[in-house]
């Protein structure tokens, strides 16, 4: 775990930076994502509910295609596919307890699972490790985002 302007981001997961999303590949193209500490925050703290889009269950989505949608007392906005695939699951208890998500982003607050063909050809387009670590510390500076 890395704390970055008082964000903790897990440096083991894979990350579409300019969206606050993060990915945890599952094996077999499959990868679960939902939204970071940053995305939250962003929200002010204020998440009122986070809806999956049921027409793209079980159905390919290219990259950006909303998913799901989240919502906040001042905010309405959509939680893209960071890669092309299909969407496999929604996790219903963020749902039901929107503040799960919030709780506890890299747990039991995922979002949804997204299965692509190619693995590989959709990490490429994200960010892991160092590179994402020092991706995020570059936009939070540049958006002068923080929680210190």
């Amino acid at each position: 775990m890395t704390t970055i302007r008082g964000f903790e981001l897990p440096d083991n997961l894979f990350y579409f930076i300019e969206k606050h999303v993060w990915i945890a590949p599952r094996g077999g193209g499959l990868a679960r994502l939902g939204m970071t500490t940053v995305g939250y925050h962003l929200l002010r703290e204020t998440l009122v509910a986070i809806s999956i889009q049921q027409k793209v269950l079980g159905v390919a989505v290219p990259k950006g295609k909303s998913i799901a949608m989240v919502e906040s007392l001042k905010y309405i906005g959509p939680i893209p596919a960071p890669f092309a695939g299909v969407v496999e699951r929604a996790n219903p208890m963020v749902q039901v307890e929107p503040d799960l998500a919030a709780a506890d982003p890299y747990g039991a607050g995922w979002i949804a699972e997204l299965r692509t063909s190619d693995w590989e050809s959709a990490a490429a387009s994200l960010l892991t490790g160092d590179a994402a670590m020092s991706a995020y510390r570059a936009l939070l500076i540049a958006q002068n985002i923080s929680r210190e």
